[in-house]
């Protein structure tokens, strides 16, 4: 039997999209069904790179249809638009048969985001045409000694002159750039530098450059695995002025910009790598024989398996309903800048617990050749620390925090977003502050709707004392400068925004409340070991620790609940397996 919650090939059917959309979708998981699961994990573990993907994609025309926004497209290509519902399913696929895939689509849209974004027509319009070529792009922001700290970068550009000693608008760039995925192929690299005769943010420069120029140095692949993670060198690379996209602060924006689109693939890659383990996991589970019985027969094994599928949908709740507010975001509307870098943590650190789980079950099978389990459990780890780690993202929550727990306002309520719609918005956000300023509608809605389900009540016990802790117990100037003892508070509210997006698609598509009651008894779990967690913090105050123990909850116990919800967990062994 097929659960309509999860993702499975042998049944996908996205009719909630338009015709040129499904095909492209389903042609993507015929594509990776006919190749086999042996071609998959040889690929993988040999390192291939990833030609015949590209040579597939150009040939459908995928990267083009879904990465070219309407106003860059032409006349006779109306199915070409930057609809992020759909770009969040492809992701979700690409995630189902390997990251290694869907890094070099990633890597794409961080390499557009500068394009999109800057006024320089000829170069979208190259960008335009490289797509429907089928190339690849890159994002040259990071470098070795800086990471991502763009205060600091060291890709320097020098104005050109002409005989006559005046400036052309163009510029010599030098530098090396570093963790630059698609760096051996892309047929434009977004590289992010300053000026060397302008100081401060005055001097940033985003300009667009291409991999096979000769001024343009490989280095190398930065890491073992399909994914090609370059380091290149620019060695007096000629800038002309049709290739600069931004100069001053609004580079600086583009960069933060861009991040803000990009990072938020990674929930739903995450929930497609969980996917795949998640069959093979149970399907080997309930086939395995242990002292006479099913390895599945065991109450820790069920309970395992359980908490794993419950956090799994939770995942994609979570990041369904995410989709809406990115889609309706606007000038006077940015709550997406929240749940976007929740996008990013929460869920994919979700999805580290996930595969932890089933991996306790399945234990030595997990580390077997013939498994895409195998692989899952390495990738799975790459996603909470790319576009910004854990903890950056935690301390970007937590500047919402005050704001949404205490201070909402009235907005108009935001509708399921399936629409055949350009998200023109998210390159024209504008300059990448005031995040302070951005308010919420009533996150006690969500929950008041669901009040009746033992859990979610339990939980939003916990949510309202955390609103008390903010009020009467916050940590203070001091504190404030204790990373490591607000990060525990921002895994706290982190729970409270997941919970109230989760509940809020619940909503929208009528979700089985055993499944949510079950899933609210593990967040129930959760905030109490973050709670004892805070207790324990070094600075903790006294108040601050009797705080902490007071918002311990017991999750609401309901054996038959728990079997209805295992009998799905368990429907799942043997309705999907990858041909060979």
């Amino acid at each position: 039997m097929s659960d309509p919650l999860l993702f499975n090939p042998r049944t996908y059917d996205p009719a909630h999209f338009d015709p040129e959309t499904r095909r492209l979708l389903r042609a993507t998981v015929d594509w990776f069904e006919d190749r086999g699961k042996r071609r998959l994990i040889e690929d993988y573990r040999s390192r291939a790179w990833l030609g015949d993907f590209l040579a597939f994609s150009a040939k459908e025309g995928l990267f083009a249809t879904f990465l070219t926004p309407e106003p860059a497209a032409g006349q006779d290509e109306p199915g070409k638009r930057w609809d992020t519902a759909r770009i969040a399913a492809l992701n979700e696929i690409l995630g189902f048969y390997g990251l290694d895939y869907w890094y070099a689509w990633q890597v794409t849209i961080l390499g557009l985001g500068p394009v999109w974004q800057s006024g320089n027509a000829a170069a979208r319009a190259r960008a335009a045409q490289l797509l429907a070529e089928g190339e690849v792009f890159a994002f040259g922001l990071s470098e070795k000694t800086h990471g991502a700290d763009i205060y600091s970068t060291d890709m320097l550009l020098e104005p050109s002159t002409d005989a006559d000693g005046a400036g052309t608008g163009g510029f010599r760039a030098s530098g090396s750039k570093y963790y630059i995925g698609n760096g051996n192929a892309a047929g434009l690299v977004s590289v992010f530098g300053r000026r060397t005769d302008v100081e401060g943010p005055d001097g940033y420069v985003f300009f667009a450059a291409d991999s096979r120029h000769p001024a343009y140095r490989l280095v190398q692949n930065v890491v073992d695995s399909s994914k090609y993670v370059s380091e290149f060198r620019l060695v007096d690379y000629p800038v002309a002025a049709e290739d600069v996209l931004h100069t001053g602060r609004a580079a600086f924006d583009a960069a933060l910009n861009t991040v803000n689109v990009g990072k938020f693939n990674l929930c739903t890659a995450s929930i497609g790598i969980c996917e795949h383990a998640m069959y093979e996991a149970v399907t080997h589970a309930q086939g395995r024989i242990l002292y006479g019985r099913p390895v599945t027969a065991f109450p820790h094994v069920r309970r395992e398996l359980t908490d794993a599928y419950v956090r799994l949908v939770g995942m994609k709740l979570f990041s369904d309903r995410a989709v809406d507010y990115f889609r309706s975001a606007g000038p006077d509307d940015r709550r997406y800048l929240l749940f976007n870098p929740m996008t990013k943590m929460k869920v994919t650190t979700e999805g580290e617990k996930v595969i932890d789980l089933m991996w306790d079950v399945i234990a030595a099978k997990g580390f077997e050749k013939d498994t895409y389990f195998a692989q899952a459990a390495v990738e799975i780890r790459g996603l909470p620390k790319l576009e910004g780690t854990v903890h950056v993202n935690l301390a970007l929550i937590l500047k919402f925090m005050r704001n949404h727990l205490l201070e909402p306002v009235e907005y108009a309520p935001v509708p399921t977003r399936l629409d055949a719609a350009d998200d023109g918005f998210l390159f024209r956000q504008g300059p990448a502050r005031g995040l302070g300023s951005v308010r919420f509608h009533d996150w006690r809605t969500a929950y008041d709707a669901y009040a009746a389900v033992p859990n979610v009540a339990r939980f939003r016990e916990q949510a309202d004392a955390l609103c008390e802790f903010v009020t009467t117990a916050a940590p203070d100037e001091a504190q404030s400068r204790d990373l490591d003892l607000l990060l525990a508070v921002g895994q706290l509210f982190a729970l409270v925004v997941h919970g109230q997006l989760v509940l809020e698609q619940a909503r929208l598509t009528g979700l089985d409340e055993d499944v949510l009651d079950e899933l609210f008894g593990v967040l129930v779990r959760d905030f109490s070991a973050h709670a004892v967690e805070l207790h324990g913090k070094d600075s903790a105050t006294e108040d601050q620790q009797t705080w902490a123990l007071g918002a311990v909850r017991r999750p609401a116990l309901d054996a038959d609940r728990a079997a209805r919800v295992w009998a799905r967990v368990e429907s799942l062994a043997g309705s999907y397996e990858m041909a060979p």
